[in-house]
């Protein structure tokens, strides 16, 4: 399995802006990056009256729909699978996986905290590696400031990565 680091953060902090801009330092390193994104309350790929959601109502337990361009799988869940399992689904031919989210997984974790955020972070300070935020936290944790990419990456090919060079070094 790929090594996993979570951002996690409360909504509009700059999660997404973060895990951007990681996938292009990381891909300018000549890393191959995966990123999963989790959306607890849904989403919709397969829409209404196409041929993907006219297979699922008809019982498929799993559509994949391929373009010369790009690929999706479509499979009706249960249960909110956990970071192992989509990772597990995803493969190994990466570097690093960087999720979005996942702040109950046992995988490192880095929050993003905003400026003026009026509560806590959402994670338990021993539960994060580290914090990237725009206003120094009286916490004993290492912290970021969000414009400082190329040290949050360093932190993360030393911390989770064990400092390993990519596998595909062409760039």
């Amino acid at each position: 399995m790929p090594p996993v680091v979570c951002i996690v953060g409360k909504s509009n902090v700059g999660k997404t802006t973060l895990v951007g801009r990681l996938v292009s330092e990381f891909k300018g390193r000549g890393y191959r990056v995966a990123t999963i994104k989790h959306s607890p309350r849904g989403f919709e790929l397969d829409q209404a009256k196409k041929d993907s959601w006219r297979h699922i109502r008809a019982g498929s337990d799993t559509v994949v729909i391929s373009s010369p361009q790009k690929l999706a799988l479509v499979r009706p869940q249960d249960h909110d699978a956990p970071l192992t399992e989509i990772v597990d689904l995803i493969g190994e031919d990466f570097d690093i996986v960087v999720a979005e989210g996942f702040k109950k997984a046992s995988a490192p974790k880095i929050e993003v905290h905003g400026k003026g955020s009026e509560t806590g972070l959402v994670c338990t300070p021993d539960e994060l590696i580290a914090v990237v935020t725009d206003a120094p936290l009286d916490a004993d944790i290492t912290q970021f400031s969000p414009e400082d990419i190329s040290a949050i990456a360093d932190f993360i090919e030393q911390n989770v990565m064990g400092g390993y060079p990519p596998k595909n070094n062409e760039k």
